[in-house]
């Protein structure tokens, strides 16, 4: 019998085993391993071998080399959980410390420049999935992974208009064999995998600098998009809260 091996570490592939359990999404464990990446450059040395001191040296690297908070942030929490998890060493991280990060208000497209976008999308495939993102307000994670038919997460608008246009592409991509009876709505090149967010991020950067947009726009800024021209119009906020899928009221408020 034949067997296979995956690039990488034992010590990687555990990490990604963890990560996989726990079904988090593909651009967290993106950005989980590169923090662990990161430390195992500083240190020179496997990263399971850091000391607490030395975890605590590399916070002001970080800092000494300009990196900015949120970033800081995000390899702080990718290095817990491999600390916590992944080697059960909750305490070496005792050290670390998430830095403040300013608050900035979030990009907000109008909805002229909303609709200049979309139409500038390369692809019908790509149009679709951006008009998902904001005629639902769903996160890119979860249009990437919308199947035909699948299982019921939480209620989403549906308007007319984004229904046709899902029409059309499921009609185009089911006659062109991308997308396989119960599978993937937004299929990558691979029809049996669904579309990165990567890639759908990379589609939106082309359609805004197509449509000659000078905001930097994100898949997730069509989603504070759509919660806020809901709120422009008058819809409660309680409403918008379930739509996006919040748990808490004060994070739909930061909208």
């Amino acid at each position: 019998m034949e067997t296979t091996t995956r690039p990488g570490t034992p010590l990687r592939h555990r990490m990604l085993d963890d990560m996989r359990m726990r079904k988090f999404a593909e651009h967290t464990q993106e950005g989980y391993i590169r923090a662990v990446r990161k430390l195992a450059a500083f240190l020179g040395r496997s990263p399971d071998t850091a000391t607490t001191e030395e975890l605590r040296r590399f916070q002001l690297h970080l800092v000494d080399a300009g990196t900015g908070p949120v970033t800081i942030n995000a390899t702080i929490t990718g290095l817990k959980f491999f600390f916590d998890v992944t080697l059960g060493q909750p305490g070496v991280m005792a050290k670390m410390q998430h830095v403040h990060v300013p608050r900035k208000l979030p990009v907000i497209l109008s909805p002229e420049e909303v609709g200049r976008l979309i139409a500038a999308a390369p692809n019908l495939k790509h149009q679709a999935a951006m008009s998902v993102a904001y005629g639902a307000g769903l996160r890119v994670s979860e249009v990437v992974a919308l199947k035909v038919k699948g299982r019921k997460d939480r209620y989403a608008m549906l308007s007319p208009v984004l229904l046709e246009r899902l029409r059309v592409w499921w009609r185009l991509g089911h006659a062109q064999g991308k997308i396989l009876p119960g599978g993937w709505l937004f299929p990558g090149m691979d029809p049996t995998d669904h579309v990165t967010a990567r890639q759908l991020n990379r589609a939106v950067h082309l359609a805004a600098a197509t449509a000659g947009l000078d905001k930097r726009v994100t898949p997730h800024v069509l989603r504070h998009s759509f919660a806020t021209h809901l709120l422009e119009q008058k819809v409660d906020i309680r409403v918008i809260q379930v739509l996006l899928g919040h748990k808490r009221l004060e994070t739909t408020s930061l909208y």
